[in-house]
């Protein structure tokens, strides 16, 4: 069913034509989320301001169309999809307010997680729930599912830390709990609202069956159904109101804001990993543990082990594990560190007569205690990356009294066994009772939609009738656990939801569906596919961790985005459906604005580089071999000509003005389609080639400098405050630090590659590269001399794969911190320098090297928050100029304190001097002005 025509007309006079989606590529993107469901929405609305949300609800409560809102995405039983209308946040919702010295903290939906964390840190503070999506998760979807996390438990979630809330009701009202105006006009407009959520709260407490097993079942980490302990835990219907939103998952208002009361973050903690014989033993230490001094404690059965257990630097041991072996991963927190070693003393004094297989003694070395936390948040992604192809990795979550927890968890694993998955495993937050088990599951038959429907069946008997437990501890009901809300809570409890839900939206347009539903096989309806598209992407779960990074976020597609048209394609074709129009709105959505850096995969759980889908693709559709193999050929031509073109822009720029060339080179460019690159001031002016000098023979150390292509060049803008080459300015840091700086020979006939391999040229490229690291083998006497790259993302490229090879290559950051150093006498600066962490220098591992760098030579440090990524992506900048500008959208309120920024690539450099208002360099400029040779 279309929706209404008058619907449709307001929408498009309210929003921008440009944040309305309905094509189906973008709609198709939109209608996944982390979930094995999929929806295809008819409409996705990008929103950037609460009025236009509350206009849209008015509008749908009219025209009962319904909505659903999503943050980032990351749930994981369905809440985030539609099809009907889709309201998505967009760049406006990242308000944060950090009150009384970090005590509270008032956030908007869109603030990520762990940036509401990085705010609060220097506090000592962080918000209480701590899902293990937290560096991809916003907080509109935090606060929804009351989602929780490894430390958090029940005390520390978004209900219980709940100070305040500002929500727009189903009827477009806007409430704040937080503003006295606000509430005294809410408390006259909606008097009969709150005098039925006052009664509810009434009937439930004088109910003493129901408002006991309430309070059981919150006893438990529990988000199946409604908060109904809001209508227990307090009497003033305005407060049952906002603790009623707390895991509603949208299917009751819209949340426009929220403020924490915080929690503390303490700088001191150690981990320790104890195996025991079996999982009755496990669980018998786990009350235990519960009345220490501990933070987090997660079991991990056999099978999650054996899952992880080739994983670099696991003790070898795990593999002789027995086969009734059962894991806890303990963690402590405190103050200070004598305060910890009193905790742990005390933990280990507690559990000393528990038989033990293997440990890990606890260890505060942060090297040990992330890689024992590997292992716990590795186990879901390990069963993703092995399952089938074809199949999807689901993910559940339940919890059962603790005191029943070894049962359960041998229930659970029985039922494994009767229904073949054979590769599920077993783990979880064993303090709460909170089991996640994970299986693969595939929905291509009807036999195995059958299969899937009887586990289920089971697993709901066992945990709801048997123990009385929760069916959903922290992933949210969704659409997954909907039909089993009523047997969890039983009628009285449920008839209640209903009525809530008919009180605060008697139209039903809130995510119908969630939570609730009257279809009692709505969890095996519009199960989603994960058909094979390509080898390098199979794996995907589509979680959508990887979003956060993509600088094509919010103007193309994301990775997990790419990925699912890529899957829609393949499956289309082989289905004989035509593709033509999905793959020509691909091509550029897809291919051309992905900066194919790989940020993705560092946050990917299953390490997909999607980039590398992409240049495989274009590799496809390379058809200029011929040219690409005279370049490379020809290389120093080609460096002439780039010379060549840079000497007449700044030609143009001398004859027309800097204003003048802008405008006409954007009007040049929108008339040759967009094929033409742009000018800006910022683009580099060219620079003389490097005069080859043979080494001298003298007692000073040698170091065999490789500028990059790029350096070699481009040198400054004709705006830069520093007209210093980057060649000239590196080779004299150099010469301060006491080195003789070599060139190889024949320099400017040599490069690594990356132009080429980017542009799907792999064979050129890989020539290329090879012809580079001869050259270099060469100039440093068979690797017997360090080699200085200036440029980090040619280093990368160098680096990998080396082999055997001698060469010892570095990256600016690397060689400044090994080499250089030790050598400099260094007085920082006062004015505060902006620091821009390359796409390779992360890849490098040399991210806070460089921070740290910075901070030794500057007194203020300025890091960009939400920027990982420039999106200039080697000639991206000139090519999709819009990539570059939509990366960096936020730069320039970022750096305002700043004069100067500094980086490790010229190209980035130039976006981030066009869309930053300030002149970016390479760190040299920075080590060389504060630095003077040590005597």
């Amino acid at each position: 069913m279309s929706l209404p025509g008058v619907f449709l007309k307001a929408v498009e006079a309210l929003i921008p034509r440009e944040r309305l989606f309905d094509d189906p590529l973008s709609t198709l993107a939109f209608g996944t989320d982390a979930s094995f469901y999929r929806l295809i929405p008819k409409l996705v609305v990008r929103v950037e301001s609460e009025h236009e949300v509350v206009e849209l609800l008015k509008l749908a409560n009219a025209e009962r169309v319904p909505v659903t809102f999503r943050a980032a995405g990351t749930s994981l039983s369905g809440q985030a999809i539609s099809d009907s209308v889709l309201i998505v946040l967009g760049d406006h919702w990242n308000g944060r307010d950090v009150r009384n010295g970090g005590a509270q903290i008032r956030l908007q939906p869109g603030v990520i997680g762990a940036n509401a964390n990085a705010v609060l840190a220097p506090l000592g503070r962080k918000i209480g729930p701590d899902p293990a999506s937290i560096n991809a998760a916003k907080i509109g979807g935090i606060v929804a599912n009351n989602s929780s996390g490894m430390c958090c438990g029940t005390a520390q979630n978004s209900y219980k830390t709940l100070a305040g809330l500002r929500l727009v009701l189903a009827d477009g009202t806007v409430v704040d709990s937080e503003d006295p105006a606000s509430v005294a006009a809410f408390e006259h407009s909606h008097a009969d609202l709150l005098e039925q959520l006052a009664q509810l709260g009434r009937e439930t407490r004088a109910n003493t069956a129901l408002a006991d097993k309430i309070r059981h079942k919150y006893r438990l980490k529990n988000t199946t159904g409604f908060s109904l302990n809001a209508l227990v835990d307090f009497d003033q219907p305005l407060d049952i109101l906002t603790h009623l939103m707390v895991g509603s998952e949208g299917t009751l208002a819209f949340v426009s804001a929220v403020t924490y009361d915080t929690v503390p973050e303490h700088p001191h903690k150690a981990t320790a990993l104890i195996v025991f014989p079996d999982v009755e033993t496990c669980c018998r230490a786990v009350p235990v543990l519960k009345q220490q001094p501990v933070s987090a404690v997660e079991l991990l059965d056999r099978r999650s082990m054996r899952s992880v257990q080739n994983m670099p630097g696991l003790p070898e041991w795990v593999k002789d594990l027995s086969a009734t072996a059962c894991a806890l991963l303990i963690e402590s927190r405190a103050a200070t560190q004598t305060l910890l070693h009193e905790q742990l003393a005390s933990i280990n004094t507690s559990i000393v007569g528990f038989p033990v297989e293997k440990k890990v003694d606890f260890s505060e070395d942060p090297l040990v205690y992330n890689q024992l936390w590997r292992i716990r948040k590795d186990t879901f992604p390990a069963v993703g990356a092995v399952r089938k192809i074809g199949t999807t990795a689901i993910i559940e979550d339940v919890t059962f009294p603790v005191e029943k927890l070894a049962d359960g968890v041998n229930r659970l694993i029985q039922l494994f066994e009767k229904h073949h998955y054979d590769e599920g495993i077993l783990f979880g937050h064993a303090l709460e009772g909170n089991l996640h088990f994970v299986f693969t599951q595939g929905f291509d038959d009807p036999a195995q939609v059958a299969r899937y429907e009887a586990f289920m069946h089971d697993v709901t008997q066992l945990v709801a009738v048997e123990y009385g437990g929760a069916l959903k501890a922290e992933h949210g009901t969704g659409r997954n656990m909907a039909p089993f809300v009523e047997l969890e809570w039983g009628s009285d409890a449920y008839q209640l939801m209903w009525r809530i839900k008919r009180l605060l939206d008697p139209n039903g347009i809130l995510n119908p569906d969630v939570i609730l539903s009257e279809d009692p096989r709505i969890h095996l309806k519009n199960l989603k596919p994960l058909p094979a598209a390509d080898e390098i992407v199979d794996k995907c779960i589509e979680c959508g961790f990887c979003e956060p990074v993509c600088p094509s976020n919010g103007l193309t597609l994301t990775p997990r985005q790419r990925i699912v048209i890529w899957r829609d394609i393949q499956a289309k074709k082989r289905a004989g459906i035509d593709t033509t129009d999905l793959e020509r709105a691909y091509e550029y959505h897809g291919l051309d604005t992905c900066a194919a850096t790989g940020l993705c995969a560092q946050r990917c759980p299953v390490g997909i580089n999607t980039g590398d889908l992409v240049r495989k693709l274009r590799g496809v559709d390379a058809h200029r071999q011929g040219t690409a193999t005279w370049l490379a050929e020809h290389f120093a031509t080609a460096m002439k000509g780039a010379r060549f073109t840079l000497t007449a822009a700044n030609g143009a720029r001398k004859l027309l003005g800097a204003p003048l060339l802008a405008k006409t080179s954007a009007s040049l460019r929108k008339l040759s389609g967009e094929r033409l690159p742009q000018w800006t001031p910022a683009l580099p002016q060219a620079v003389k080639p490097i005069a080859y000098t043979p080494a001298s023979e003298d007692a000073r150390p040698r170091v065999v400098y490789l500028a990059a292509c790029v350096s070699r060049a481009m040198g400054p803008a004709f705006s830069d405050s520093e007209q210093t080459p980057l060649i000239d300015k590196t080779r004299a840091l150099l010469e301060k630090a006491g080195y003789q700086v070599v060139f190889p020979e024949e320099l400017d006939n040599l490069c690594c590659g990356q132009p080429f391999a980017s542009k799907g040229y792999a064979e050129q490229g890989e020539r290329k590269k090879q012809e580079l690291l001869a050259a270099l083998a060469k100039a440093s006497r068979g690797g017997l001399d360090p080699i200085y790259c200036d440029t980090s993302p040619c280093t990368l490229r160098l680096v990998q794969d080396l082999g055997d090879s001698r060469l010892d290559i570095y990256d600016p950051v690397k060689f400044i911190r090994e080499h250089l150093l030790d050598r400099l006498d260094i007085t920082p600066q006062d004015t505060p320098v902006a620091v821009h962490v390359t796409c390779s220098t992360q890849h490098l591992g040399e991210a806070q090297t460089l921070i740290d760098i910075a901070r030794r030579c500057a007194t203020d440090v300025v890091i960009p928050e939400g920027i990982h990524c420039c999106g200039f992506a080697g000639d991206k900048g000139f090519s999709q100029p819009e990539l570059n500008a939509h990366a960096l959208r936020s730069l320039k309120d970022a750096v305002r304190v700043c004069t100067e920024g500094i980086s490790t690539s010229r190209t980035c450099e130039i976006g981030l001097s066009s869309h930053s208002g300030i002149d970016y360099h390479a760190l040299v400029y920075l080590v060389d002005r504060v630095s003077h040779a040590r005597a």
